[in-house]
């Protein structure tokens, strides 16, 4: 008589599935956006309708910690953004070329912009229909000269632009760190792949300060509310429908229409392959710290990562239609109209120069203040002009950055397209995706559902 056993399972019988890890499913990063947005407004005004000062704390803590994390990163990300795409130079042919059409189309771009914003404020004239008078206007505590923006290019010492959040100082360390390791060959591919390294783990946390967006945009829209209200809006209307309509303008019109024209591709992918970008910088209000979602979408737009990882970061720092062309045009005319002083022809002209030339004066950081006082003083306007605007700022700051951004990844695809190294079929194939699972989306496709010597599955980005 045989021994019972226990019972064997079938040979046939399929081997049971490896348990999977389980995410947390969150609503989707632009329903979040919007949802911040929506509370921060609510709570900005119970905070400053009833005096809720516990209330006014929280908003200005949360949205001042946001802000902190992003500048936390902005200048080791900044550095190492730009020493590696300028050694990342060295793996595309033609590099100088693509460099030079690069800042060709950076200018180009900028000129139309500012000639919107010109156009705009000579055809409203911004600051005639307003209460305000040059009495309310502040000096500012600090502000930009030629002077200043020539002389302080180049450091004192390594350590000072990164604890005063000198961007373009930081800039012309990178490009100078940058430009000797491709001197140096072979010798410096240990350096080289250790700041490759270093960026990408810093933009692995950046990730992660990203995600909390949604709460930043409560403290950010909940304490411009509480600390302006609404009665601003009467006063600034005109200069602040000038501001988004300039910057709709550009970002709706002229990008679709130079992606259309010169790239000879559907802009309408464009912005579906670049909204995550677009609208991180709208509620972040700052360029360089959406510059890994903004190098990401572009790289899904089938532009090369070699030449992305140079043209997004350079454009992340000096290419600016929103803060630097659009913005220091209107706000020109806003404060010269104020101030009851004429401008003539000569003027403008200036205004468009200083644009152009002074685009990295803004550093890609909140808020443009510096290029504000850069284009003011250039035309003798009085400096007190700027705390006119500071009152209004938070609220135009978040549609110039996302033209800004919106510019920067426009561009690539132009210059890309241009040089015949654009990705057709990837820009065709480029679709939204969701932030929350940036994660998800780097990590391999799970194997266990697959038949053996089956080609790894393609991963599919949320839209």
């Amino acid at each position: 008589m045989s021994s019972s056993s226990p019972a064997e399972p079938s040979a046939s019988a399929p081997p049971a599935a490896a348990p999977r890890s389980r995410r947390i499913s969150l609503p989707p990063f632009w329903a979040q956006i919007l949802a911040g947005l929506v509370l921060g407004v609510v709570l900005g005004w119970v905070a400053r309708e009833w005096s809720v000062d516990w209330l006014s704390r929280t908003l200005d803590e949360v949205g001042g910690i946001f802000v902190q994390l992003l500048r936390l990163a902005v200048g080791p990300l900044v550095f190492l953004a730009i020493a590696v795409s300028i050694t990342n130079l060295r793996q595309v042919s033609n590099a100088a070329r693509l460099a030079a059409q690069t800042l060709l189309w950076f200018l180009i771009t900028s000129l139309i912009a500012v000639a919107i914003g010109l156009t705009i404020g000579l055809l409203t004239n911004p600051g005639s229909g307003s209460n305000l008078s040059a009495a309310d206007g502040v000096a500012p505590e600090s502000k930009g000269s030629w002077l200043d923006f020539l002389t302080g290019i180049v450091p004192t010492d390594v350590i000072t632009p990164f604890t005063e959040l000198n961007v373009l100082q930081i800039v012309f360390m990178a490009a100078a760190v940058g430009v000797a390791a491709l001197k140096l060959g072979e010798r410096a591919a240990p350096l080289i792949t250790f700041a490759e390294t270093s960026l990408a783990l810093l933009q692995k946390v950046l990730w992660w300060i990203i995600r909390l967006a949604p709460i930043g945009t409560v403290g950010l829209i909940g304490r411009a509310i509480d600390q302006y209200g609404w009665d601003l809006l009467g006063d600034y209307a005109t200069f602040t429908v000038d501001v988004y309509v300039g910057s709709l303008l550009v970002l709706f019109g002229v990008y679709p229409l130079l992606l259309w024209s010169v790239a000879k591709v559907n802009p309408l992918r464009f912005f579906r392959g670049a909204w995550p970008a677009i609208q991180l910088a709208f509620v972040s209000r700052s360029s360089v710290g959406t510059l890994p979602v903004t190098q990401k979408v572009t790289e899904r737009l089938g532009v090369p990562r070699e030449y992305t990882s140079f043209a997004v970061p350079f454009g992340a720092t000096t290419k600016m239609d929103g803060c630097a062309a659009i913005y220091p045009a209107l706000a020109a005319i806003f404060v010269a109209e104020i101030f009851g002083v004429s401008l003539g022809a000569q003027d403008y002209l200036l205004i468009a120069f200083v644009s152009v030339i002074g685009s990295a004066a803004t550093a890609g950081l909140t808020g443009a203040t510096v290029m504000t006082t850069l284009t003011l003083s250039t035309l003798g306007l009085p400096l007190e002009g700027v705390g006119l605007l500071l009152a209004i700022d938070p609220i135009l700051d978040m549609v110039r950055t996302a033209t800004n951004v919106a510019g920067q990844a426009t561009v690539p695809v132009i210059v890309a397209a241009r040089e015949g190294i654009l990705d057709r079929d990837a820009y065709d194939r480029a679709t939204s995706f969701e932030i929350n699972d940036i994660d998800r989306d780097e990590e391999p496709a799970p194997a266990d559902d697959r038949p053996s010597g089956a080609p790894p599955r393609a991963r599919e980005a949320t839209v």
